[in-house]
Formats: structure tokens, C-alpha cells, sequence
């Protein structure tokens, strides 16, 4: 029996030793970011402006890999299923809590297959429209979308990504109906309302204000508290008469669960250098993003809050995944 002990025991001391010569040795080889969304977008840009200044500061290229589609879940899963042996992370956003709500089949748990590393930024969300709808503010979409409803349609990233999400809140305090139509990315979505196929959209300000600013589309309003200096021509809910109507997406990294803690915190530690650049900070607000940078401890509980959150708009409109 002594020797059973004797045998565990220098087991236990070899998993140590092992897990300390895994940290020390990586990273040897390039790391894997998915980013589960097209190119373009709020996701892919937060992912690639912290990737990068992660890849300067391991000495390692970051991969970027876009798995969009089932609003992320094809892309998250990837992560869930990758080994936990900090050559893969992943990029989220608000969608990622709202999911857990949504989908009830979720092919992974969004609390226990994750390790979350660090809460990038977060960002108001802007709604835009093709010019030729006839209302240039909400009061005026509102009185629209009342004298024919159900024939406007508003475009979104895909179901219960916080653009739907918010555009669900914004029907329901105005007591309007309009056809939701889902993409797999910003990038179509936002095509198809320049193009004139989709009358109104939310999104980050980031894709959508040079569109804004050239023509090809027209901006109603800001969900933030404030006007906001990328976009400070567009007024807020509150200025048009919406009180109380605050609402954004976020994004951060994770990684798999079971992710070794000294890779996490090295992670952690770099984003958090990165999104205190006074270059970036700038470079992201120019956007009407807010960088953030936080500990992955910080970042598991803004997650969990969330998931709350948007799981009593998903049960107030009613919405189910398509």
C-alpha cells in the first residue's frame, strides 16, 4: 500500500512538473485566434488589433482563422473542442451570452468549456438606414413602421447577436413590428442596406459611420448614454425621446477549458498592455469603441451578468434560434 502511495504521489509531481515545462516552453509555434464571424467586422477588428500586438509581444505569429455561421456557435464550438494547450483562443462577443439562452442545444456549456481570458472592449451600437426611407429619425421610423406594419425589415449579424438583440429592445419599448433578416456577418448585413434590400440595421459604429459619411447610407441614432465622438452628429435615444435605452455589444477572448493558468494570465496580461496604448485607445474610440482590458476573473463575471441580461429580452420578444 506504501508503495501504491509512493507511486501516486511522484505521478501527481511529474503532472506538476510537466504542467511548469509547458508554460516555460510555449509558445513554440504558431497560436490559433477563431475569430466565429466573416471578416469586417467588430469581432474580426478587435481580434486582429490585440492578436497582432499579442503575436509582438510572444514572438509568435497569431493565426486568425473566421468560422462564422449559427451565430458563432460553429466558431466557439471550434474552440471548446481545441486542446487545452494555449495554441488556441477565441474571439466573442455579446452574442456568446445570449446564446445560452437562445439554444437550449447548445453543443457546448458557456460556463464550464470556456476559460474567459480577458474583456477586450465594448461598443454602443448605431442604427443606419438605406436613404430612401421615408424617416431620418426614430420618432419618424416609429410613426412608419405604425402606418405599415410588418412590411419594414431590419437586418442583423444573426439571431440573438446584440444587434438583433437591441433592435428586439427598441421594438418593444416603441410597440412596432419589423421582419428580421439574419446574416452570418456585419459584412452582408450592411451590404444589403447600402444596396437598398434592408431598410434598417443596428451595428458597432466602426463598419457603419464611413457609409454614413459618404452617402450610401443614413444614421438615426446611437444607443449610448451620450453622443459618442466617432459619430457625433447622431443623436442618442434619450435626445429622440427614448429614455433609459443604453445598449452595446462587447468582445473578448477566450480559450478552452482547463487552459493552463500562467498561459491565461500571460494572455490576460498582454491584451490588457495592448488596450492601454494611448495609440489604441484612440485608434478604437476613432470607431466608437471603448477599450477595456480586464482579468480573466473579471471577465468570467461580466459574462455571467450578461447571460441574465439578455435572457429576459430572449423571453420577452419571444425569440427563437432559426
Amino acid at each position: 500500500m506504501n508503495y501504491l502511495f509512493r507511486t501516486l504521489a511522484a505521478f501527481a509531481v511529474l503532472l506538476a512538473t510537466a504542467g511548469g515545462a509547458l508554460a516555460q516552453g510555449w509558445p513554440n509555434r504558431p497560436i490559433r485566434m477563431v475569430v466565429p464571424y466573416t471578416p469586417g467586422g467588430y469581432t474580426d477588428l478587435m481580434a486582429r488589433l490585440v492578436g497582432q500586438k499579442i503575436s509582438e509581444a510572444l514572438g509568435q505569429p497569431v493565426v486568425f482563422e473566421n468560422k462564422p455561421g449559427a451565430n458563432a456557435i460553429i466558431g466557439t464550438d471550434v474552440v471548446a473542442k481545441a486542446a487545452p494547450d494555449g495554441y488556441t483562443f477565441g474571439t466573442v462577443i455579446a452574442a456568446h451570452a445570449a446564446n445560452a439562452t437562445l439554444n437550449p442545444k447548445l453543443p457546448y456549456d458557456t460556463q464550464k468549456d470556456f476559460t474567459y481570458v480577458s474583456l477586450m472592449s465594448v461598443a454602443p451600437m448605431i442604427m443606419i438606414a438605406h436613404p430612401s426611407l421615408p424617416a431620418n429619425n426614430v420618432q419618424e421610423l416609429i410613426a412608419l413602421a405604425k402606418a405599415k406594419p410588418g412590411t419594414l425589415n431590419f437586418a442583423s449579424s444573426g439571431v440573438g447577436a446584440a444587434a438583433h438583440l437591441t433592435m428586439e429592445m427598441f421594438m418593444s419599448r416603441s410597440g412596432i413590428k419589423m421582419q428580421h433578416v439574419p446574416y452570418k456577418g456585419t459584412a452582408g448585413a450592411l451590404q444589403d442596406t447600402i444596396g437598398g434590400q434592408i431598410n434598417v440595421m443596428f451595428d458597432v459604429v466602426g463598419p457603419t459611420m464611413p457609409q454614413v459619411r459618404s452617402g450610401h447610407v443614413k444614421a438615426l441614432v446611437v444607443t449610448a448614454k451620450d453622443r459618442i465622438p466617432a459619430a457625433s452628429e447622431v443623436p442618442t435615444m434619450a435626445e429622440q425621446g427614448v429614455a433609459d435605452f443604453v445598449a452595446g455589444s462587447w468582445a473578448g477572448l477566450i480559450a478552452p477549458a482547463g487552459t493552463p493558468k500562467e498561459i491565461v494570465d500571460r494572455i490576460s496580461a498582454e491584451a490588457k498592455k495592448a488596450l492601454a496604448d494611448p495609440a489604441m485607445i484612440a485608434k478604437l474610440a476613432d470607431q466608437g469603441i471603448v477599450a477595456v482590458g480586464s482579468t480573466p476573473e473579471e471577465f468570467r463575471a461580466f459574462v455571467a451578468e450578461d447571460i441574465a441580461r439578455w435572457a429576459k429580452v430572449i423571453h420577452d420578444a419571444g425569440i427563437k434560434m432559426e
